[in-house]
């Protein structure tokens, strides 16, 4: 039934099932991608890491992936402690960015772009690219 003062239909169940399928719809969709994003992002962190010296399976353990990226970026291991202040931690992980862009022979702004910001692009670049890893950077 329609009510005229509003524009609504009086019975809720008209938009119950449209609704929710598009709510699941969308739903699984944004978490199909998300997945394939974060795939992508450990496959090339691995690669990276491999480039590097490092143990690919690196990438996948929590923590430790967060100290191996501090070994490539040339920082000492103490700093993963600088990731627990709030604030602090974001430019720390800019430094960390840009540090690591340069060790592949990047530059600093790649760093902070390509990293930092948007490091689903920068890494995969990095992973999949012909960048190689130069210690004394």
């Amino acid at each position: 039934m329609y009510d005229t003062t509003t524009n609504l239909y009086a019975d809720p169940s008209v938009y119950q099932s449209t609704d929710m399928t598009a709510f699941w719809a969308t739903y699984m969709a944004t978490m199909w991608i998300w997945l394939a994003v974060a795939v992508v992002i450990i496959i090339a962190q691995w690669r990276m890491f491999t480039k590097a010296g490092q143990p690919g399976w690196a990438a996948i353990v929590p923590i430790y992936n967060v100290y191996v990226l501090l070994q490539v970026a040339g920082r000492p291991g103490w700093w993963i402690l600088l990731y627990l202040i709030p604030v602090v931690n974001i430019v720390v992980s800019a430094i960390v960015s840009i540090d690591v862009a340069k060790k592949f022979g990047k530059s600093g702004a790649f760093g902070f772009f390509g990293l930092f910001l948007f490091g689903f692009i920068g890494y995969p670049i990095l992973g999949f690219g012909k960048a190689t890893y130069n210690k004394a950077a």
